[in-house]
């Protein structure tokens, strides 16, 4: 298949479709449709679920914008709960002290690529009749008792950034795990037409049958998608080998409580998305930070918890402390990480004489 001998270099192609094919052949769902980004699946989920004002959304406020800018553009209100200290992920006892009548939906995340205790999730969701959005936008190829994330929920949303596992600059895809939904996701994907049907020969010309937007990638991204999409294994095993690498070396520091190494419970099957390391309370990790960049390693934070942030104040509500994740925001770094990287020693000296620094300093 050549994309340069094809004329076509618009959206739902046959780049595209090979795409969708190698995703529901990895994550064993029952629809994936390419889109722009995990923000427009994610759109997609709040307008599959008919989301509406006033409508409450249950979510983690350790997550990224999108997760609740999705359902407050359809004037859904976020509901912000805590999350777990060890994997980080929406602490699923929370969950049904959250639920109201006018709950609409849980989402959850899986951070780093770790997933969300899922089975404890599905039981709540289905007792009162709910339904869970999965934001996988770091899960690809990752993995809760054996079932890939993104195919438990009614959605999955999937991220296709370049900071991602598999990338393509820009791109996510939704999958759809209930058949029921497929027709009008298809629909609200091509700018609330019935073009696909069109495109079948099932109707003589397409219309304007619902709301919708323009959601589709081009060919050129689904190309370098889909060669990225064949070698997903290698890719994320190539990550886990960098990721390991971290989790050795990190050791030690975690034994002299300067650090804690990030938890992976027994039932997930991560893929090495990102290394984290939270600090030790007694450390500013504004300064660590500042230090390590300028001594050549470029270690970030991470998200600022949306239940505090000025439009979560104003879109969202929380109803109960989050005392993990205001801690955890606090004193979390993100350490280079790509696949082949192989300077991990440097990072641990680096963040050893930062960490060393600060306490000949206090004597």
């Amino acid at each position: 298949m050549s994309l340069l001998s094809s004329s076509h270099f618009s959206g739902n192609g046959n780049f595209t479709s090979k795409c969708h094919d190698l995703l529901e052949d990895k994550i064993d769902c029952k629809k994936a449709l390419l889109t722009h980004s995990c923000t427009a699946a994610l759109e997609m989920s709040a307008l599959l679920m008919n989301t509406q004002p006033g409508d409450e959304i249950i979510m983690p406020s350790y997550t990224f914008v999108s997760t609740a800018n999705a359902f407050a553009l359809r004037k859904g209100r976020p509901v912000f709960i805590d999350i777990r200290p060890d994997t980080l992920n929406i602490d699923e006892n929370l969950i049904e002290q959250a639920i109201t009548a006018k709950t609409k939906a849980i989402v959850v995340v899986h951070y780093a690529g770790v997933a969300s205790e899922m089975n404890t999730i599905l039981e709540i969701a289905k007792k009162h009749n709910i339904p869970v959005i999965e934001d996988a936008a770091q899960g690809i190829m990752a993995k809760y008792k054996g079932t890939p994330l993104g195919s438990m929920g009614t959605f999955g949303c999937l991220s296709f950034h370049e900071t991602k596992n598999i990338h393509c600059g820009e791109g996510g895809a939704i999958l759809i795990n209930d058949k029921k939904y497929i027709e009008r996701a298809e629909v609200i994907r091509e700018k609330g037409t019935n073009r696909s049907k069109f495109f079948l020969g099932q109707v003589d010309k397409y219309k304007w049958v619902d709301i919708g937007s323009s959601y589709l990638p081009g060919e050129l991204t689904a190309a370098f998608l889909a060669k990225q999409l064949e070698h997903a294994e290698e890719i994320t095993q190539k990550r886990l080998n960098v990721w390991n690498k971290y989790h050795e070396i990190f050791q030690d520091l975690e034994n002299t409580e300067k650090v804690r190494r990030p938890s992976i419970p027994r039932e997930c099957s991560h893929n090495g998305h990102l290394y984290y390391l939270l600090l030790s309370k007694k450390n500013d990790r504004d300064r660590v930070l500042q230090k390590m960049n300028q001594m050549g390693v470029n270690a970030v934070f991470h998200y600022q918890p949306l239940h505090s942030s000025p439009a979560g104040k104003k879109y969202g509500d929380t109803p109960i402390p989050l005392p993990v994740t205001e801690d955890v925001s606090e004193r979390l770094i993100r350490l280079p990480m790509w696949v082949g990287f192989n300077d991990h020693e440097r990072v641990r000296d680096v963040l050893n004489r930062v960490l060393n620094s600060r306490n000949r300093s206090r004597h």
